[in-house]
């Protein structure tokens, strides 16, 4: 149990809410070349950033619990980071671990998937096949083919599994657009090494993460369906080999980014698919990160007659595990390989139990970052009085197409809740600079940055009739980072002469703006800290010191074991 927080003697108060913004993917660029952001005409922020203390966070690596600081942060990371005002060691790091401490080959989850195979299966000499899917990738936000894929394939063959088929979902997401067979081929090669007169691995089918399977948030269970038919049914567009399936494609679309591939299924010689999901079969989905995760398991385990999503035809009886609970309220997936961080005294509790009111609210692309993640992977509400969860339903269009996506929507509801006097705090997330940073075109980008200024310049005017506070800031970077850079910093081009475009996030710092009109002298307001002094070495504040900001501004004291606040204290 949280306690409730103390009052800070020394604040005099402020008449309306402490807002967060979010302004998902936004960072400091490194580069000038690339930066969407600063090339962007922003005159709001710009103006709130000119008026008001501010300082640079790190949003990535070890200040967001990752497993170093090459690691680039993500949204799941981050809203953690904000919500919980501490670092937990996140998804990689603790699959890392599980599988170089073994534990994960101990524990109950692999036992039962490997097991359930020598009971059975319509294939492989009466044994099952072992079947992974999840992100084919090494950028170590969702998944990692080497890391973690490779190690529990050759487990499973040190263990006497027989047949394995894996189902890859391209990134160029996370990792360049055009990546694909640069972790291919070396699977591939990986695979001629394990396979032998008694066992048997392959590439079964595959796509695009944004085409096939990876949905989130139930904004296109379409999505879901066409993975579902291309991994479980084997329908869909035949190839021999994924380096076929992939080099056609790509020839057919010029510069196709790899997370919008569309499906392939890999047959034989006699042209049947080489690994549908049969009964007795057992299913991983090697993701550790849960959002786009939780669809597909919610697939495989609702029973028959329950679910209602779409027609799975043949429905196989499967033993099913994810990499780790996706959802800890609602226990999805049954069967995990790897125990969650074991996040607790959020935020979120902490205003609860002090009877402060909070609004939550986003579209449906981020709705569960401000609700979910900042709440410590928890489903639902703290207390249903107290907390109010608003969900913009987003447009299932292409993101480049609609750049400014429901910023606007969600303003409105913001400035209306800002005026209410119902709220003392209110969090909201715009996804523009991820979700259309995600695409890699830039002139989108940059009308999604315009767009979201516009907001910011509305809320603002609602923050100073109401006598609140804003606090702006970005969970990581992406659309600060456009461009792919060669190692001497220079912009990489593409045959043709135009830059080749970077669609993954950045491992650039995020701002942290104060803006707060009826300053009474609290704190000092011409800097914030941005480094601490900490066991004789600088390191920069993190976004994890969010939480303890916020908590500042609402007037009380953050809990002692918090990240510090970015606050001087006067």
């Amino acid at each position: 149990m949280v306690k409730t927080l103390q009052k800070n003697p020394a604040w005099k108060g402020r008449k309306g809410p402490v807002v967060l913004v979010i302004m998902d993917g936004v960072g400091y660029g490194k580069y000038k070349e690339g930066d969407a952001v600063a090339d962007s005409k922003m005159p709001h922020l710009d103006a709130v950033r000119n008026k008001s203390p501010n300082c640079k966070l790190k949003a990535h690596g070890k200040a967001v619990g990752l497993p170093s600081d090459s690691d680039m942060g993500n949204s799941e990371v981050g809203h953690n980071a904000m919500g919980c005002g501490r670092v937990f060691e996140q998804g990689a790091a603790l699959v890392n671990s599980a599988i170089q401490t073994g534990s994960m080959f101990q524990g109950k989850a692999w036992k039962e998937i490997v097991e359930n195979i020598s009971r059975g299966g319509a294939e492989a000499r009466g044994e099952g096949t072992l079947h992974f899917i999840g992100l084919f990738s090494d950028g170590n936000v969702h998944s990692h083919v080497t890391n973690h894929l490779e190690p529990m394939i050759a487990e499973a063959k040190k263990e006497g599994v027989k047949r394995v088929r894996v189902h890859i979902l391209l990134d160029g997401r996370d990792v360049p657009p055009q990546s694909a067979l640069d972790v291919l081929e070396p699977f591939e090669n990986f695979l001629a090494g394990l396979n032998d007169a008694n066992f048997d691995a392959k590439i079964a089918s595959g796509g695009g993460r944004m085409y096939i399977t990876m949905d989130r948030y139930e904004a296109n269970w379409e999505q879901v369906k066409r993975g579902w038919e291309t991994h479980v049914h084997g329908e869909g567009r035949k190839f021999k080999t994924a380096k076929e399936a992939i080099e056609t494609y790509r020839k057919e679309t010029p510069g196709l980014i790899d997370q919008d591939m569309h499906e392939f299924v890999i047959c034989d010689d006699a042209g049947k698919p080489v690994g549908t999901i049969e009964d007795g079969d057992s299913v991983v989905y090697f993701n550790f990160r849960g959002d786009r995760a939780l669809e597909m398991s919610r697939a495989f385990e609702t029973p028959e007659g329950e679910f209602k999503a779409f027609d799975r035809g043949r429905f196989p009886k499967v033993c099913y595990a994810g990499m780790m609970e996706y959802d800890g309220d609602t226990h999805i997936p049954k069967r995990y390989l790897v125990e969650p961080p074991a996040i607790d005294c959020t935020m979120g509790e902490y205003l609860v139990a002090t009877g402060l009111r909070t609004l939550a609210i986003s579209e449906t692309q981020k709705f569960g970052h401000v609700t979910y993640f900042f709440n410590g992977n928890r489903s639902g509400k703290f207390d249903e009085k107290l907390e109010n969860y608003v969900e913009i339903k987003s447009d299932v269009v292409p993101f480049e197409q609609r750049p400014w996506m429901k910023c606007a929507d969600i303003a409105d509801y913001v400035i209306e809740a800002i005026g209410s006097g119902m709220y003392d705090h209110i969090r909201l997330n715009f996804p523009n600079g991820d979700m259309v940073g995600h695409t890699g075109v830039y002139q989108a980008v940059c009308c999604s940055m315009e767009g979201m200024d516009i907001q910011i310049g509305r809320i603002q005017q609602a923050v100073d009739k109401a006598g609140g506070v804003m606090l702006i800031t970005a969970d990581h970077g992406n659309s600060d980072d456009m461009y792919e850079h060669k190692k001497d910093g220079s912009v990489d081009y593409t045959s043709d002469g135009t830059p080749k475009a970077k669609t993954s996030h950045s491992l650039n710092p995020v701002p942290c703006i104060i803006y707060d009109p009826q300053y009474q002298g609290e704190y000092d307001n011409k800097a914030l800290v941005s480094e601490i002094d900490e066991a004789g070495a600088i390191k920069s504040l993190g976004i994890s010191s969010i939480a303890a900001t916020l908590i500042d501004l609402m007037g009380y004291v953050p809990p002692e074991d918090y990240n510090r606040s970015v606050l001087k204290q006067n």
